[in-house]
Formats: C-alpha cells, sequence, structure tokens
C-alpha cells in the first residue's frame, strides 16, 4: 500500500459558517469544504466537535479523491476500512483552527484534548486561538510586514492587533477590541447591521405616531416581507419569538436580514439603508481607532505599511 499523505489543515470556525482548507508541505491545496456555523459559545462542546467532525470528514474525502494515492473507502475521521482494521491513507501533520466564541486560556485548553483526539494531532501540533488570528497568518510570509491589525465582520465582530512572534509560534495579538457576542457587542457585524435596520424602522413607526412625516422605501418593504408580516410594529413579535417557535433562533433571524440592508443599499440607493450600513461602518472604525491608539499599539501604528 501506498505511503500515507502528508496534510496541513486550516479551519475558519465562524457563526454562519465553517470553512476548512487541506494543503500538502508544499503549499498546495488539496480540498476546501464547507458547512455551517461553529461558534463555540454558541454551540457547546458536543455539538462543536460534530461540526468539525463533519467538515473535516467532507474536506478529506475531496482531498483523498483528487490524489494520485489509490485508498480503500474509509472514514475520514477515524480511518477504518469496513472491516473495522485501521488503514492511516494519510498523515495529518498539524492543524490551526480559529474559533468564534474562544476568548479565553481556560476555552482553549478545554477544547485542545478534544480537538487533537477527534484530527489524531498531537496536542503539540495543535493551534487553537481566536478566529482573527487566521487573518494575521500573512506576517509569516510578508519579511517587511511585522504587525497588523484584524478586522472580522462576519455575523459577529472583533478587532485585534498583532506582531510578529517567535518563529515556530502564531502572530502575537497585542490589543483587542470587542467580540463579545451578539447580546452584549458585535458592533458592525451583520448582527448588527440587521439590529439597526430593524431599530431604524422602528424609529420611523413612531415619529409617523407622533404626526411626523415619513418616506418608505425599499428597505421597510424589504423587512417586512422577509418576515411575512405587513406592520413594522410586528417586527417586534419576530424579533423576540422564542427560539423553540421559529425555525431560526434570533440570533439568525436578525443576522439573516444583512443581505438585504445591503441589497436595498447598494442596489436600491435606499437613504435610511445606506445610513444603517454607514452606522455600522463606523462602529467597525471607531474599534480599530481604539485598538490603534492604545499604547500598547505603538509598533502597529509606526510604520503602517499595509491595509488589506
Amino acid at each position: 500500500m501506498s505511503p500515507p499523505i502528508d496534510l496541513y489543515l486550516a479551519i475558519d470556525c465562524g457563526g454562519t459558517k465553517t470553512a476548512a482548507v487541506l494543503c500538502t508541505p508544499s503549499g498546495t491545496i488539496l480540498a476546501r469544504a464547507l458547512g455551517g456555523g461553529s461558534n463555540f459559545s454558541s454551540l457547546g462542546l458536543d455539538a462543536f466537535l460534530k461540526r468539525i467532525g463533519e467538515v473535516m470528514s467532507s474536506a478529506l474525502t475531496t482531498a483523498l479523491q483528487s490524489s494520485v494515492v489509490i485508498v480503500l473507502p474509509v472514514d475520514p475521521v477515524t480511518r477504518v476500512d469496513a472491516t473495522g482494521a485501521s488503514m492511516p491513507p494519510y498523515n495529518l501533520r498539524a492543524a490551526w483552527l480559529g474559533v468564534s466564541g474562544v476568548d479565553s486560556s481556560s476555552a482553549t485548553s478545554l477544547l485542545l484534548p478534544h480537538v487533537s483526539a477527534l484530527l489524531s494531532v498531537p496536542v503539540e501540533r495543535l493551534i487553537i486561538t481566536n478566529d482573527t488570528h487566521l487573518l494575521a497568518a500573512p506576517l509569516r510570509i510578508l519579511p517587511d510586514v511585522r504587525t497588523a491589525v484584524a478586522v472580522v465582520a462576519g455575523t459577529g465582530s472583533i478587532v485585534t492587533s498583532f506582531r510578529q512572534g517567535a518563529a515556530d509560534a502564531p502572530p502575537e495579538a497585542v490589543a483587542r477590541v470587542g467580540g463579545w457576542g451578539w447580546i452584549l457587542g458585535d458592533e458592525g457585524g451583520g448582527f448588527d447591521v440587521g439590529r439597526t435596520a430593524v431599530c431604524a424602522l422602528l424609529t420611523q413607526q413612531d415619529m409617523e405616531s407622533t404626526g411626523s412625516a415619513v418616506a418608505h422605501g425599499p428597505l421597510r418593504e424589504k423587512l417586512l416581507k422577509k418576515f411575512g408580516v405587513s406592520d413594522v410594529m410586528n417586527l417586534l413579535g419576530v424579533v423576540y419569538a422564542p427560539d423553540s417557535s421559529s425555525p431560526l433562533p434570533r440570533e439568525a433571524r436578525v443576522s439573516s436580514l444583512c443581505p438585504l440592508v445591503f441589497e436595498a443599499a447598494f442596489e436600491d440607493g435606499d437613504p435610511l439603508a445606506v445610513q444603517v450600513v454607514r452606522d455600522c461602518a463606523h462602529k467597525l472604525a471607531m474599534q480599530i481607532t481604539a485598538v490603534l491608539l492604545h499604547p500598547s499599539a505603538q509598533e502597529v501604528r509606526t510604520p503602517f505599511k499595509l491595509i488589506l
């Protein structure tokens, strides 16, 4: 039998989707895979591990099928054939998981042994960080760039500054702002865009009730249609409905509005939608400013070489 393939794995575990990539030691990408959200704080340990296993299996199946190495049918995660015999068609050399909702050393310590067992990767060759750390990875390959500011504005939001760390370690976090989750923060993320849009429509409704003239635009029409209601005040019932009575949890209900807000702003030119996007972008800008003005970020500010 041919020797196992050496592989390296990176997984971006976001609130809405999980993205995995497998590559060879030379950096050639063999496979990518997508799955549902894997925010650790929202899912909990068991559901998180299940999601990682699913995405890993999908990526491995693609990688092994596209490889010139011929192997017998095998379960990509447990790596046993139909008879139960152990088979190592691949050798996962190292893995890096950037996980939304991992915000403390205790969370990392909790995950490490479980993910190590799931992926069959020794703990010393496994990196688990917050998802912003993945964005700082170019510090390892750009010789003239030693500091960076990474901004994640997906379902949630977080801003972190980094400096180049030791040669055998990921970039070192310097300062961080945000990343508190949808109840306490995440300003400028997808949930916040949806929440700000609903609040803008409710404010318009309040103004109308006091006799003020208000112009209705595409944003109002899109959000009412999305939730199948005819009155803005009915949005309150939709947003606050218990998770058990809706196909989507509250967070997903509100964050799913973000594409509609962008559509109303950038395609329809709705002034209210434009203002919502502008307000949320301003929140992100203020978070970035806070990171850059922090005393510990002096080395990040000067020289400022690259914005990506």
